[in-house]
């Protein structure tokens, strides 16, 4: 839990648990995620516990290394909004995901950034997912 009510402080303390979740996600060591960003492990476990705020170059170095957009690991902090984003209610599978008290905040956020990953990969895809779920087969016999 964020130990300040600065909205800018908690936006660096998410992004640092984030990081972290989207590192173990990628079963990356600290050591390793360092090697591909040509950060040092101090500085990223810094970061990872909300104790630094990290440039734009580190922040892209990061998704990079992560294989996300910077403006993912911006969106998680709360520094980044999409107009769409801002605009538009959450989708009902993010609803799902957000009401799920099974899963942890942490899990939650990964599955968010993993959900959105691909929705933005997929535009073609709608919001309304009813249609998805229906499974129901419409042959006759």
């Amino acid at each position: 839990m964020s130990t300040s009510d600065d909205p800018w402080r908690t936006g660096v303390e998410e992004l640092g648990r984030f990081i972290h979740t989207q590192r173990k996600l990628a079963k990356l060591s600290l050591r390793e995620l360092a090697g591909l960003t040509d950060l040092s492990n101090a500085y990223l476990s810094q970061l990872e516990r909300g104790l630094h705020e990290p440039s734009m170059r580190v922040i892209n170095s990061i998704a990079r290394a992560l294989d996300l957009s910077a403006e993912t690991l911006l969106e998680q902090a709360g520094w980044f909004r999409t107009p769409a984003a801002a605009s538009e209610p959450p989708a009902p599978t993010e609803a799902s995901i957000l009401a799920d008290a099974r899963l942890t905040d942490d899990q939650k956020q990964a599955l968010l950034a993993v959900y959105r990953g691909f929705r933005a990969t997929s535009p073609e895809l709608s919001d309304d997912d009813s249609g998805a779920a229906d499974h129901t087969s419409t042959s006759s016999v």
